[in-house]
């Protein structure tokens, strides 16, 4: 059998359509999926488009194949459940130990991970009874992503919107590959930033670096289905991860602006942008032209604020929480004076933070890939190495090493901390 096995579940709302794309992206991956719809689900996409995406038999009811015990089977031997979408009613049925049909009872014989995709109407979401069972289902160690916002049936919009096939896709990837996606940052306020800043020349030109914002996008996205409430300050174009804020900037200096304004009511920055070290001096208010006469002999340039230093004299003054962590990335390369670990822990020492990620960067290294590895050293001399996998199982190992540390500061009130 090729690939792990992961049995996509689909209940009957009208994203019933979005698990096309799911089972599609986790096909291709390499994963053997067999999908179980609910009846309503059925209502909505016929089993012939399940069968044929998955290349697997459909069925829904407990009495489908009986000598093969599927009811039984299907759960027993999955490396995965993934269920999208996960209505109110599927919620609670799972939440109260139901077993009336395949899904469900595909749901209380799995011991592998279990991730479901809630979507529904806003006021359905935000219902005491909803929230009572997605608190039963994470308690029984179930994940239960946070619905994305935005267009929902009709014309109304808001929270309970499917997040998208590529969503649901990484934390799927992420199970399999060992990742915790832990429930234990909800209420936290995450400041995150991503994306290589892009320092103007003129209208049309500008300097920057090869940083794709992979990275800050991967923290933001396993930040928020852990719980956080995740503000993401960016320059990068990529799609918003679901129940992320997003604030976009483009230039060092807005970089700045933002970040310590978001981090003045903050519990952890993460600042995994690639800023720019210098900017132009003079920046033109037309585009400079080949032979015109205003072609520049010379671009000046002078430095970038020095943003972590920021961050970290403004927690200092009292600016930013005391009890803040935090976090910086070092992307560094080896030369002469010492190696990629050896300027890592230099940097670590002047800037003063919590944490700093080390990785090594380079053409076709770590820059626009979807793997990264290194090294996360804290200021307490301790060093962790992190084997090259991929940028969502790096969130997840960096997050664990947070919590380490504000488990074990003062930290706010619960007041303070507040959905």
């Amino acid at each position: 059998m090729r690939g792990p096995r992961v049995v996509v579940g689909v209940g009957g709302g009208i994203a019933a359509y979005k698990a096309c794309g799911l089972i599609r992206l986790l096909t291709e991956s390499g994963c053997h999926v067999d999908v179980v719809p609910t009846e309503a689900a059925l209502r909505f996409v016929g089993s012939a488009t399940f069968e044929a995406l998955s290349g697997n038999p459909v069925s829904t009811g407990v009495f489908s194949d009986v000598p093969s015990v599927r009811h039984v089977a299907l759960g027993q031997r999955a490396d995965l459940v993934v269920v999208a979408p996960a209505t109110a009613d599927l919620l609670a049925r799972a939440a109260s130990g139901r077993a009336d049909d395949l899904l469900t009872s595909t749901l209380l014989t799995a011991r592998c991970p279990v991730l479901l995709a809630p979507a529904m109407h806003t006021e359905m979401w935000e219902h005491p009874a909803t929230r009572r069972n997605v608190d039963t289902l994470r308690g029984d160690g179930i994940h239960v992503m946070p619905p994305a916002s935005g267009r929902l049936t009709g014309a109304d919009t808001g929270a309970g919107r499917l997040p998208e096939p590529a969503d649901i896709a990484r934390l799927a990837r992420l199970l399999l590959d060992g990742g915790s996606l832990a429930w234990d940052l909800a209420g936290t306020r995450i400041v995150v930033t991503s994306g290589g800043t892009r320092e103007e020349i003129d209208p049309v030109r500008f300097l920057g670096n090869r940083s794709s914002g992979k990275q800050g996008h991967a923290i933001a996205a396993v930040a928020a289905a852990r719980g956080a409430r995740v503000t993401l300050v960016t320059s990068s174009d990529l799609p918003t991860p679901p129940a992320v804020e997003v604030v976009h900037i483009e230039s060092a200096l807005e970089l700045r602006e933002q970040t310590l304004r978001a981090a003045a009511r903050a519990d952890v920055v993460v600042k995994a942008a690639a800023v720019a070290d210098f900017r132009p001096t003079d920046v033109s208010d037309s585009k400079l032209k080949k032979g015109s006469g205003s072609e520049p002999a010379e671009i000046r340039l002078r430095r970038n604020p020095d943003i972590l230093a920021d961050l970290v004299s403004a927690r200092a003054a009292g600016d930013v929480p005391a009890d803040c962590v935090l976090v910086g990335f070092a992307a560094e390369t080896g030369d002469a004076s010492g190696t990629v670990l050896e300027h890592g822990r230099a940097k670590l020492a002047r800037k003063g933070c919590d944490l700093l990620v080390v990785n090594e960067v380079g053409r076709d290294t770590t820059f626009g890939q979807d793997v990264n590895g290194g090294w996360i050293l804290d200021s307490g001399g301790g060093e962790t190495a992190l084997e090259r996998a991929s940028k969502d199982l790096l969130a997840d190992r960096l997050l664990d090493a947070i919590v380490g540390i504000a488990r074990g500061r003062t930290g706010r009130s619960d007041a303070d901390r507040t959905d």
